[in-house]
């Protein structure tokens, strides 16, 4: 039987993961297998770069905080081993780097098992589709492109307009001169 420091470590662990889990946006659950040193911290750095939260967690500890977290269905990816990798801000990242790594590396060595969003667990399809989704960023240059093409689109027309009609010419005419 374990002692009560251990099973306080354990639970400490069980509560800050399941903290972890309903305060992110996404999570995305992978099975590692031979994976080499320099292919895991190059990972681990474009991780770090995007800002998702990436680390190897036990499937026991994993099941509790799964469950503490009303994400029981997720239970059945136990087995083997498991990564998981979380965001905040960018939701997509996470999907979009380890889709990438896993196409890299092959689904035998680096398999995506499962993933959330906003509390809910994803089918696989879904996966693969927000894992070809540009950054937020992205999406928000092409928002503001599309929302400033109209009003670039109309500055384009009365300029022709203008220089087709020689409205500056005339204006400079129009006015009457200063005596």
């Amino acid at each position: 039987m374990p002692n009560a420091k251990a099973l306080e470590e354990k639970k400490a662990v069980v509560d800050a993961l399941t903290q972890r889990l309903q305060n992110s946006e996404s999570g995305v659950f992978v099975d590692y297998k031979g994976i080499t040193v320099e292919e895991d911290t190059a990972l681990r750095a474009e991780m770090r770069k995007e800002e998702v939260e990436y680390s190897v967690i036990k499937n026991t500890l994993l099941r509790f905080a799964l469950k503490n977290a009303g994400l029981e269905d997720l239970e059945s990816i136990l087995s083997g081993s498991t990564s998981l990798a979380t965001a905040k801000g960018d939701p997509i990242a996470p999907f979009r780097i380890l889709a990438d790594y896993s196409q890299k590396l092959g689904d035998d060595r680096f398999n995506i098992k499962a993933a959330f969003m906003d509390g809910a667990v994803l089918p696989k399809e879904a996966i693969m589709e927000l894992s070809k989704l540009p950054s937020k960023e992205g999406l928000l240059s092409v928002v503001l492109g599309t929302m400033l093409a109209p009003i670039t689109s109309l500055a384009v027309v009365l300029d022709q307009i203008a220089k087709k009609q020689g409205a500056p010419a005339a204006a400079a005419e129009a006015e009457p001169a200063a005596e």
